[in-house]
C-alpha cells in the first residue's frame, strides 16, 4: 500500500509509519502482581484522510490517550478473547480452526490491525492533512496478567529481594502486546527508549544499551559489553556455566566475517522460564535449570548447545528480522545453519551427523503422517480462497496458530532446506551470501535518522534468492519449489541383484509418489558402492517413480585373497570376509549417504552387508541405519557384530549406545538359542568391574566421557532381557542391586547422580507384570521378592534424597518414575496421591513433570475421570505457563482416550470443559491454546465428536430416495466458517470510550479482568461492577412445532417438520462513563438499545411468520427468503462480525 525509497519492494499494511517509541514502567508491584507505565508512540502519516490508528494491546487497563496532548477516544476489540461466541452446536476443530484464524486477522499486526483503535482529534485535521508527525500517549495498567509477563514471588518472610522475587516478560512469537501498547510486528523497525523505575535492591534488564542509570545522587553507570545475571546464591554456577561464551562468539564472527551487531550482550537466568531459551535484540533468557558447576557431566552439553543457539538467532532473527510470516523459514534456517557449524568444530562431525539424523528422521516421520510441513505457505487472493495445508486441523497462515511441535519441526527442516542450498551452491558462497545480509542491515542500522533504509534490516524469501543470485550466479528455484513452496518428502524403496557374468550391479530404485506426505523427485541421486577393491560414488539421474540402473563394479571377487579393503575415508582395514557371496565383490550399499535430500529410504540388502556396514563404515549415520536393520536379524552373526562395536572404543559413543538397546532386543528374540551370561554382562564387568570380584564394581571415575556415557546405559538395556517366561533374568537384577551397593564416588571430581538415576531406571525396567489371584489384595507382605527388592531400593533413595537432593533431583524423578512402574505391573496399589504430593506447585520443575507424567499415564491405563480433571484444572490455574504446556503435550503424546472409542472418559462434559479451554480459556497463551487444539484433535479428531448427542437439524436429505436421515455428525454453516482472510474490521462488539460519550460494548461473556479498556485520569486502585450478563435467548417453554426449510440447491427448498428456535443475539455488556479527574470508573450493564432492538425483532411476527405457512411457490419463497435476510441484517448489526465468527445468514439454533 506505502511504499518508502529504498524500501525495495516491502509494504507497510499500515497508513502511518512509525519511528520512535518509548516505554516507561513507573511501578511494578510485587504484592499485587501488578504495573503502571505509559507509552509514546511517534508516528508519521502517509495519507492525509488518516483518521484511526490501530495499535496491538491486550490485559491492559487503559485509562487515558492523548494525541499531541488532546485526548483522543478509542475502541478496543479483541475477537481472540472468545473465538466461537455463544456456540453449542458447532464442536468440531473445521469449524474453530477457521474463526480462529478470522480473529487472529482481525487483529493482525502484519495486516494493519489491532485490537485498539484510536480516534485522532478533530483538533488535528489540519496536521494530518499536511503529513506532520503525531505522538501518541498512552497511559496504561497491567494488573494480574494471563500470559506475556512471569512474576516471581517465592512465599517467604524475607524482603522481595532476598526472597530472589523477579519479573520478566515471555511470549509465543511477537508477544510484547501482552504487556504494553504497541505495533507488535517484526517488520515495523523504530528506535526505542525503555525506561523502568525499580527498588533500589532490584536490577532492570532490557533490549538495547543501557545508557544511564539514575540514582538519588545522580550517579551514572555504563554497562558492560557481556553481562551476565541470576538470582542470588547461583553466581557460582553463573560463572563456570558462561564462562565458554567468548568462544562462541570467535566462532561466529570468523566464518560470518561480521561482528557482532549489537555494541553489548546479556544472558539472563530466570525461574519459571516460559522456554529453555528465548532470545531478544542484544538479550537471552534462559532458564536457571541450565546452569551447572564444574561436577555436573550430562548438562554441560545441553546448556553449551541452547547458548550458541540463542547466539546464532541474535544475527538472523533479532538483529535481522523478517518481512512477513512467511519469510520465517529463512531466519530459522540461516541461524540453524551456522549453529550446526558451531556444532561441528566443538563436538565434532560424528556429533553433527547424529544431530542431522535425528532431526532428518523426525521430520520425514511427521511429514509421511501429517502429510506434510509447509516452510512458505502461499495464500491467493479472493473470495473462494483454498488453504494451502487442508490437511492440518490448523491454520498456516500465523505463527500464533501453530502448534509447538509443528513449529520445532518447521525451524529443522528450515536448516535441512539451508543445508541443500549450501549442496547446490558450496559453503563458500553460502556464507559470503550471509556476510552480505549482515553487512548491508550494519549499514541500515547506523542510519538512525534515515529510516527508509531500514528495510536492509528485513529479509524476505525473494530478497534471500535475490542474494544468492547475485554471489554464487546460480539459480536455485527449482530446489525452492520442490522443498520449501511445497510439502513433502521423498520415499524410497531399493533392492539389488548382482550380475556375475557382466560384472555389474543392477539398481532398482522405487518411488512412492501416492501416499500421505509425499513427492515425487526428478534429479540426480548419489550411491555409493563399498567394494573389495574400494568405495566408489555413483550419481544417477532419477527420472522416474520406477527406476533400473546397472552400475558397473570395479573389483572382482577375490575371497582368498589376503590384501587390506580401502575405505572411503582413506582407511585400509582387514576384514573377514568368509561370511560374503563368493562370487561378488559387494561389501554394501548405500542410497544418498550425505543425507542431500528430505527422504526416507528402505534398502533392502542380506545381513551380512549390514554387519559389514556396522562393523567398518565410518559414517555415523550409515551405523545406526545398520543397527536398526539388524534388529530384523536376531543371529549369532549379529550378536557378534552388535558386541564387536561395544567393545570398539573408537567408535563413536552415540553409535554404541544405540548397539546395546538392539543387542537387547537381538537377546530376546534368540532367548531359546542364547548361550552364555547375558549380553553385555561380561563387556561390562571387563570394562568397569574389580579384577578379582566381578560383582563388585570399581570406584567411580567419569574422565574418559565415552565410557561414563556406556557405564550408564548398559545396565538399563540389560534390564530389558527376558528369559523364556517372560521374566528379567535373576542374574541381572542381583548384578543391578551390586553396582548400587558398591557404587562409590568418594574419590571422583564429578557428580554420580546421572549414573544413579539411571540405574533405578535399570531396576524398574526389570519389573514384569505380578501374577496374582484376580481377588487377591495387593500388599508389601505379598510382593514377589524380586520386586519387594526393587520397591526397597526405591524407597531408600527417595528417604535420602530428601535428606541429600542431587543436582535438579534426577534421583527423585527417576524413582517416582520406578513407582509407576510397579504400579502399571500390579505390583502395588495403582493409586495416584504420591504423585499427586510430587506434582505440586513449589516443588522442582523436573520432579513436578516426572509425577504429572506419571499421573497421565495412570488417567490412561486406569481411565480416571478424576485424576484428568484434576490435570485439567493445573492446566488452567498453574501459574507456571511452561507445566501448563507440557501437561497438555503429555496428554497429546498419550491420550486417556481414543476416536470413536467406547470410553467413560468420552462425556459431554469433557467436551464442553476443552471446547471452553481453546475457546476462552487460553486466550492469552497462544502457545497452550495451540496445545489444547492439538489435545481437542488426538481425542476427537476433526469432526463433531461422538459423545455429543444429535444435534437439531442435524439432517441430511436425500432427493433422489425422498428421504431424510439423521447426520451424526454436524458440519460448519454455510457462512458460519469465517475465511482465513476475512476482513480485518473490528465489525461489533467493541467497547467504545470517549470524553462526553458513553460507549457501549455487546456482552460477549468477557468481562472487565478479560482486558476491556476504560478511560480514566489515573490508574484504579481497584474496580469494582457487575459483569453484563450474556448468552442466548432459548425459549425452553415453546413446545410448538414448525417448519424449517433445508437448501438443498440454489433453486430447491425441502420442508421438514422441526421444533422452532429462536435466533441467537447478544445481549448488552458493560457501559463506560466518562470520568473525571481523580474518580474510579464506573461499571455497570444496562440494556443497550442494540438490544431492545434485537429483542423486539426476536420477538416480532414477521421474523417468524414464515413457519406459519405449509408450502409455497418457489418465487413466493425466494422473494420471502431475501425478506427475512434483510430483515436479519437490521435487527442484529452485529452478527456478522469476526468476533462472532458469525454471518449475517446464518442461522443459530438452540440447545
Amino acid at each position: 500500500m506505502n511504499k518508502k525509497k529504498g524500501d525495495k519492494g516491502f509494504e507497510s499494511p499500515r497508513p502511518f509509519k512509525l519511528t520512535h517509541q518509548v516505554l516507561c514502567i513507573n511501578n511494578i508491584n510485587f504484592q499485587k502482581k501488578s504495573l503502571i507505565g505509559y507509552v509514546e508512540l511517534t508516528i508519521f502519516p502517509y495519507l492525509a484522510s488518516l483518521n484511526k490508528i490501530r495499535l496491538n494491546c491486550k490485559q491492559c487497563l487503559i485509562y487515558r490517550v492523548r494525541v499531541n496532548d488532546y485526548e483522543a477516544a478509542f475502541i478496543y476489540n479483541d475477537p481472540t478473547l472468545e473465538v466461537c461466541h455463544h456456540e453449542t452446536k458447532q464442536r468440531n476443530l473445521a469449524f474453530f480452526s477457521s474463526a480462529y484464524a478470522a480473529a487472529v486477522q482481525a487483529v493482525e499486526a502484519d495486516s494493519g490491525n489491532g485490537e485498539l483503535c484510536i480516534k485522532i482529534p478533530s483538533e488535528l485535521r489540519e496536521h494530518v492533512e499536511e503529513l506532520r508527525g503525531l505522538k501518541v500517549h498512552i497511559e496504561f495498567w497491567l494488573d494480574q496478567p494471563k500470559g506475556g509477563l512471569q512474576f516471581v514471588v517465592p512465599e517467604l518472610e524475607e524482603s522481595m529481594a532476598e526472597r530472589a522475587a523477579h519479573v520478566f516478560s515471555y511470549g509465543h512469537q511477537n508477544a510484547s502486546r501482552f504487556w504494553f501498547p504497541c505495533i507488535d510486528s517484526y517488520s515495523e523497525l523504530c528506535t526505542w527508549k525503555m525506561e523502568f523505575t525499580v527498588d533500589a535492591s532490584m536490577v532492570a534488564v532490557s533490549n538495547g544499551d543501557l545508557t544511564e542509570t539514575i540514582y538519588t545522587s545522580d550517579m551514572r553507570h555504563i554497562s558492560s559489553q557481556v553481562t551476565h545475571f541470576c538470582l542470588p546464591h547461583l553466581l557460582p554456577l553463573l560463572k563456570h556455566t558462561t564462562t565458554f561464551l567468548h568462544e562462541i562468539f570467535e566462532f561466529y564472527e570468523e566464518i560470518l566475517t561480521c561482528r557482532y551487531p549489537f555494541s553489548c550482550y546479556k544472558t539472563v537466568f530466570v525461574d519459571e522460564a516460559y522456554t529453555d531459551a528465548s532470545s531478544y535484540a542484544s538479550m537471552s533468557i534462559f532458564s536457571t535449570s541450565l546452569l551447572h558447576g564444574s561436577s555436573i557431566v550430562d548438562q554441560t552439553p545441553i546448556t553449551r548447545k541452547r547458548t550458541a543457539k540463542a547466539l546464532a538467532q541474535q544475527f538472523f532473527g533479532c538483529f535481522i528480522s523478517r518481512i512477513s510470516w512467511t519469510d520465517d523459514w529463512v531466519l530459522k534456517g540461516i541461524s540453524g545453519y551456522i549453529y550446526g557449524l558451531w556444532m561441528k568444530k566443538t563436538f565434532g562431525s560424528n556429533e553433527y551427523n547424529f544431530w542431522i539424523k535425528k532431526w532428518l528422521t523426525r521430520v520425514t516421520d511427521f511429514e509421511l503422517q501429517n502429510s506434510g510441513i509447509l516452510l512458505h505457505p502461499t495464500f491467493p487472493s479472493g473470495k473462494d480462497k483454498e488453504s494451502p495445508t487442508p490437511h492440518l486441523h490448523f491454520s498456516t497462515r500465523y505463527p500464533h496458530t501453530l502448534p509447538c511441535e509443528y513449529y520445532k519441526l518447521y525451524q529443522a527442516k528450515a536448516h535441512l532446506v539451508l543445508r541443500l542450498i549450501e549442496n547446490r551452491i558450496s559453503m563458500e558462497f553460502l556464507l559470503q551470501v550471509f556476510n552480505k545480509l549482515l553487512s548491508l542491515a550494519n549499514t541500515a542500522s547506523s542510519q538512525r535518522y534515515q529510516s527508509h533504509m531500514w528495510s536492509q534490516m528485513l529479509l524476505s524469501t525473494a530478497g534471500f534468492l535475490k542474494s544468492i543470485s547475485i554471489v554464487s550466479g546460480k539459480d536455485i528455484q527449482p530446489l525452492i519449489r520442490q522443498w520449501v513452496e511445497q510439502s513433502g518428502v521423498v520415499k524410497f524403496f531399493g533392492t539389488f541383484v548382482f550380475n556375475r557374468k557382466r560384472n555389474i550391479l543392477e539398481l532398482e530404485l522405487k518411488q512412492d509418489c501416492f501416499s500421505q506426505g509425499t513427492q515425487k523427485y526428478v534429479g540426480p541421486l548419489t550411491v555409493t558402492v563399498q567394494e573389495l577393491d574400494g568405495s566408489f560414488n555413483h550419481n544417477l539421474q532419477i527420472e522416474e517413480n520406477s527406476t533400473r540402473h546397472e552400475i558397473p563394479c570395479h573389483s572382482k571377487s577375490r575371497r582368498n585373497k589376503k590384501k587390506k579393503i580401502p575405505l572411503m575415508n582413506g582407511e585400509e582395514v582387514d576384514m573377514d570376509l568368509s561370511a560374503m557371496d563368493s562370487d561378488s565383490p559387494l561389501l554394501w550399499i548405500r542410497v544418498d549417504p550425505g543425507m542431500t535430500l528430505l527422504r526416507r529410504i528402505s534398502f533392502e540388502q542380506p545381513d551380512f552387508m549390514w554387519q559389514y556396514q556396522l562393523r567398518y563404515e565410518r559414517s555415523v549415520a550409515a551405523q545406526l541405519e545398520a543397527i536398526r536393520a539388524l534388529e530384523r536379524y536376531p543371529t549369532p552373526a549379529s550378536r557378534l557384530a552388535l558386541t564387536d562395536i561395544l567393545e570398539h572404543e573408537q567408535c563413536f559413543y552415540r553409535v554404541r549406545l544405540e548397539a546395546t538397546q538392539c543387542l537387547a532386543k537381538v537377546a530376546n528374540a534368540m532367548v531359546n538359542t542364547w548361550s552364555g551370561p547375558p549380553a553385555m554382562k561380561s563387556l561390562f564387568t571387563r570394562m568397569f568391574c574389580c579384577k578379582s570380584c566381578a560383582n563388585i564394581i570399581k570406584t567411580n571415575n567419569f574422565s574418559n566421557f565415552q565410557g561414563y556415557f556406556l557405564q550408564k546405559n548398559v545396565p538399563i538395556a540389560m534390564a530389558k532381557q527376558r528369559d523364556a517366561h517372560g521374566l528379567c533374568p535373576k542374574e541381572v537384577l542381583t548384578f543391578i542391586l551390586d553396582l548400587i551397593k558398591y557404587n562409590d564416588n568418594r574419590k571422583n571430581k564429578f557428580s554420580d547422580n546421572y549414573y544413579r538415576a539411571a540405574l533405578i531406571e535399570a531396576l524398574a525396567n526389570t519389573i514384569t507384570p505380578a501374577v496374582a489371584a484376580s481377588n487377591e489384595s495387593r500388599t508389601v507382605e505379598g510382593l514377589h521378592p524380586d520386586a519387594k527388592l526393587v520397591l526397597e531400593e526405591i524407597t531408600r533413595f527417595l528417604n535420602m534424597e530428601k535428606l541429600l537432593p542431587c543436582y535438579r533431583h534426577t534421583v527423585t524423578a527417576s524413582c517416582l518414575r520406578a513407582v509407576r512402574v510397579l504400579q502399571k505391573n500390579g505390583h502395588i496399589p495403582s493409586e495416584p496421591g504420591l504423585f499427586q504430593a510430587y506434582a505440586q506447585y513449589g516443588i522442582f520443575i523436573d520432579v513436578r513433570l516426572a509425577a504429572l507424567h506419571a499421573l497421565v499415564d495412570y488417567t490412561r491405563v486406569d481411565t480416571s475421570s478424576e485424576i484428568l480433571q484434576w490435570l485439567l484444572h493445573l492446566v488452567q490455574n498453574d501459574p507456571v505457563s511452561f507445566v501448563r504446556h507440557k501437561i497438555l503435550t503429555m496428554l497429546i503424546e498419550e491420550p486417556p482416550l481414543f476416536r470413536k472409542s467406547e470410553s467413560t472418559l468420552c462425556t459431554e462434559a469433557l467436551v464442553d470443559q476443552l471446547w471452553k479451554l481453546i475457546n476462552s480459556g487460553t486466550a492469552h497463551d497462544s502457545r497452550l491454546r495451540c496445545d489444547a487444539v492439538d489435545l481437542y484433535h488426538a481425542l476427537f479428531g476433526l469432526g463433531r465428536p461422538a459423545c455429543l448427542p444429535l444435534p437439531e437439524l442435524g439432517l441430511v436429505v436425500n432427493l433422489k430416495e425422498k428421504k431424510t436421515v439423521l447426520n451424526p455428525t454436524i458440519k460448519p454453516e454455510a457462512g458460519a466458517a469465517v475465511s482465513e482472510n476475512a476482513s480485518s474490521s473490528a465489525g461489533g462488539k467493541q467497547s467504545l470510550v470517549s470524553e462526553g460519550a458513553n460507549g457501549k460494548e455487546p456482552g460477549s461473556g468477557t468481562s472487565a479482568s478479560q482486558g476491556t479498556k476504560r478511560k480514566a485520569d489515573s490508574p484504579p486502585a481497584e474496580v469494582t461492577g457487575t459483569e453484563g450478563v450474556t448468552g442466548r435467548q432459548d425459549d425452553d417453554n415453546n413446545e410448538e412445532s414448525g417448519k424449517v426449510k433445508v437448501r438443498i440447491r440454489d433453486d430447491e427448498e425441502v420442508d421438514i417438520n422441526m421444533e422452532h428456535d429462536t435466533l441467537a443475539s447478544p445481549k448488552t455488556g458493560l457501559e463506560d462513563y466518562p470520568s473525571t479527574q481523580g474518580s474510579k470508573p464506573v461499571v455497570a450493564g444496562p440494556e443497550s438499545p442494540t438490544t431492545q432492538a434485537a429483542r423486539s425483532a426476536r420477538a416480532s411476527p414477521r421474523n417468524d411468520h414464515h413457519h406459519e405457512h405449509r408450502k409455497k411457490k418457489k418465487k413466493h419463497r425466494h422473494k420471502h427468503k431475501h425478506k427475512r435476510r434483510h430483515d436479519g441484517r437490521d435487527s442484529l448489526p452485529f452478527l456478522g462480525s469476526p468476533a462472532s465468527a458469525r454471518s449475517f445468514n446464518s442461522l443459530s439454533t438452540s440447545d
